[in-house]
């Protein structure tokens, strides 16, 4: 049936599937070898609790985000999981050649058949100057590009040029080419397409396409609901989906302490103050946050960013996730939770599942 390899599954008492995704933080004193150790712990927590997918997202030239190759990563995550879907929230398909991506991806689902998802966005994930860098040399046409791009990566996924077509005998392997070769066997399962956005461009494309969608909430709430209504309105039925199908990434953080919450997301938030001021780094600790001296304008922007960020008690969470999954309508919540700490994180996953109820391992419910 179309999106039985997209729809999520609910456990405890989550309004819909819970997911995460991971930007694979660097604390100050900390490495990026502690980060991706944290994402490995992470991951499997995840799919220990019920959480049903997990991506990380593509950054470039932040020294606070370590997760500039999804692919790598995911890669890495596939040794370490058995069940929960990986993928990339995602892929900034401008700053690549479609074939690459196709070829990525399949190896990723030769990795870990039937659990792999292939989100995909039309920014560059950094400023104008590493987009540069990363061999983009008309930055603009990468943006408006995008839907040629995608309908060529999809065409490599599918292995289906038209007859005629410069590309016609190029195939991505590992993918469905080998099912045509001599004695070949392929996999029934091909990544699925995700389209991601912090506006409505990419949410009339997903509907438009009938894919399905997932919305920057955690940096764009303002667009949250314009955007998701436009994807339902232009929403086509495909072979992929027969309705609409939108998560909506939230960051959220659950401490034991309400105080301690606040301490958390204030660091994080000075992180941003840098990273939007031309002065990315290391998250900060919350100490650090606490004895920074925010200017005026700064002050202004932590709150107003806050303000999106739903925190406290793992009550208070569980509250503020449930009311913005009922004001949005969303069908997946994917819960990013930014700190100093691996730890801090960790927990606030843990937190946030035995909130909702959600079993101590999940492998071990009836009917897994």
């Amino acid at each position: 049936m179309a999106g039985d390899e997209i729809k999520g599954t609910t456990h405890g008492t989550a309004p819909v599937p819970l997911s995460v995704l991971d930007l694979v933080t660097v604390g100050a004193g900390h490495t990026a070898t502690d980060a991706l150790r944290t994402s490995v712990a992470l991951s499997k927590t995840a799919e220990s609790r019920g959480y049903h997918r997990y991506w990380v997202a593509e950054h470039h030239s932040m020294p606070g985000v370590a997760s500039s190759s999804p692919a790598v990563i995911l890669a890495h995550l596939a040794a370490h999981t058995e069940r929960i879907r990986l993928g990339s929230g995602g892929v900034m398909l401008p700053n690549h050649a479609p074939l690459v991506i196709a070829e990525q991806f399949g190896t990723l689902e030769a990795m870990a058949p039937g659990r792999v998802d292939l989100g995909l966005g039309r920014a560059p994930g950094t400023d104008g100057a590493t987009a540069a860098a990363l061999r983009r040399t008309d930055l603009d046409r990468g943006a408006d590009d995008f839907p040629q791009q995608l309908a060529e990566l999809i065409r490599f996924l599918d292995d289906d040029f038209p007859d005629g077509h410069p590309y016609r005998r190029i195939h991505a392997v590992p993918g469905p080419v080998q099912a045509t070769s001599p004695g070949g066997v392929q996999s029934p399962h091909r990544p699925p397409v995700w389209l991601l956005g912090s506006s409505g461009f990419s949410a009339r494309l997903a509907g438009t396409l009938g894919l399905p969608f997932a919305f920057a909430h955690h940096f764009s709430a303002q667009n949250t609901v314009p955007a998701l209504d436009l994807y339902r309105e232009s929403f086509r039925p495909s072979a992929v989906l027969d309705a609409p199908y939108a998560l909506i990434g939230v960051a959220a953080l659950a401490t034991e302490d309400e105080r301690e919450a606040r301490r958390q997301v204030l660091a994080a938030a000075l992180n941003m103050v840098r990273l939007r001021t031309g002065r990315p780094g290391l998250v900060p600790t919350p100490e650090e946050a606490e004895a920074y001296e925010f200017s005026p304008m700064e002050r202004e922007f932590v709150d107003s960013w806050n303000a999106n960020v739903v925190h406290g008690t793992p009550d208070e969470v569980r509250s503020g996730l449930d009311d913005l999954q009922k004001r949005t309508g969303a069908d997946e919540l994917m819960i990013t939770s930014n700190a100093h700490s691996g730890a801090v994180r960790l927990r606030s996953y843990e937190l946030i599942a035995d909130a909702y109820g959600l079993p101590a391992d999940v492998s071990t419910q009836p009917g897994d």
